[in-house]
């Protein structure tokens, strides 16, 4: 039988709120960026996808 993790051990469940993640076809890395402000956040060096952090079309 599974059993789920105890809460307060800093486990994320669910993706990141106001947060969205665009591919960047020039460097071909995915760039992470604030919803509200529209402002970039970081870039993902090691190439794929940022865990849990919806995606623009």
């Amino acid at each position: 039988m599974a059993v789920n993790k105890p809460y307060g051990d800093n486990a994320r469940i669910g993706a990141v709120r106001e947060r969205t993640q665009v591919f960047n076809p020039q460097t071909q890395l995915w760039t992470k960026r604030d919803s509200e402000t529209g402002q970039f956040m970081s870039v993902k060096k090691t190439g794929g996808v940022y865990k849990g952090v919806t995606k623009e079309k």
